[in-house]
């Protein structure tokens, strides 16, 4: 089933995540077709970096500071050793008045069931490591899929399936990642978690990157706002 655009994330190091979201129009049905799509950059802060003790407080003040995306790293404690958060949470902040997109990376096995509750919560963007694929579940689901990938993992998975998809997560790889998609001609986004920062925000721009997951590089400064700010004018400078 096809709804809106899909997503693939691919992760390259580390525990970093890839999520499905639900499109604004749950309804409405769109196949992704081949075109060149023009760099949008979007910021999305990482909520394992935030205060749980109020979360939504947190949340609404990030995104009130600039970011355009709210990145879940879910962990199940077997398909990765940590355990962290569940759609409970996506359904706390949509009921607190989140209304951003929300991210969410799996890194959990089996898949199947948690996408479909992701989906229920109101999960914008589902991503999830290839070797437990549902894309089509998650499509079927009104969401945007997408694929993580450890760095061990070869990107050429992704030949088959460019047409289901809407972004891509790395911690590296990002040039090849590009001009795949740029080959592709589908509007797939790019997406790098772990390691962004302001200073070097613009060299990872640079390399193809359209999407920024930030946690402590946000979340652990005085003024989420001033920091967004300067990110935003380290992508100004960068050049595509």
């Amino acid at each position: 089933m096809l709804y809106k655009c899909v997503t693939l994330l691919a992760i390259l190091d580390g525990a970093n995540a890839f999520t499905v979201g639900q499109a604004s129009a749950r309804t409405s049905v769109r196949v992704s077709q081949p075109q060149m799509a023009a760099p949008s950059y979007k910021i999305a802060p990482s909520i394992l970096s935030a205060d749980f003790a109020r979360l939504g407080e947190e949340v609404e003040k990030v995104i009130a500071a600039g970011a355009d995306v709210v990145h879940f790293d879910v962990m199940d404690n077997h398909f990765v050793p940590n355990l962290t958060i569940g759609p409970l949470v996506c359904t706390a902040l949509k009921k607190y008045g989140i209304k951003a997109p929300i991210d969410v990376h799996l890194m959990v096995s089996p898949v199947d069931a948690i996408i479909e509750d992701f989906a229920k919560a109101g999960a914008d963007y589902i991503t999830f490591h290839p070797e437990a694929r549902s894309l089509s579940l998650i499509r079927s689901k009104g969401c945007k899929s997408g694929l993580v990938f450890n760095p061990s993992t070869p990107l050429d998975v992704c030949k088959y399936v460019m047409d289901k998809i809407d972004i891509i997560l790395l911690m590296s790889k990002a040039r090849e990642a590009r001009k795949m998609i740029d080959a592709s001609g589908y509007p797939i986004i790019l997406e790098i978690d772990g390691g962004v920062k302001v200073d070097n925000i613009k060299e990872v721009a640079e390399a193809g990157v359209d999407m920024f997951v930030a946690g402590s590089a946000i979340f652990n400064t005085p003024d989420y706002k001033v920091t967004i700010d300067k990110m935003r004018a380290e992508l100004a400078m960068a050049k595509r």
